[in-house]
């Protein structure tokens, strides 16, 4: 029972990641937050709680970043292709 607690208290957490990993960000809006958390971390302005949320964070975000170059990647190639 007390799992099913903290389960609950963390749940709301989990779906705001979930929710800003489809939410259309822009690569540059992504990356300019990836550099406010680095700023923060650098700064030494987090306790480790912050911490570990903003690392989920940043993992988000990080994988928001991968799939936009990612698909940019491709369609360059795409493109390319055409050319020849």
């Amino acid at each position: 029972m007390v799992y099913k607690k903290k389960l609950r208290k963390f749940a709301p957490k989990l779906f705001d990641y979930q929710f800003m990993a489809k939410k259309d960000l822009s690569y540059k809006e992504a990356y300019s937050r990836l550099e406010q958390i680095q700023q923060l971390i650098e700064s030494n302005q987090l306790d480790v709680d912050d911490l570990n949320e903003k690392l989920k964070e940043v993992s988000v975000l990080l994988k928001i970043c991968k799939d936009k170059l990612f698909l940019a990647d491709e369609e360059t190639k795409k493109i390319l292709e055409e050319i020849e």
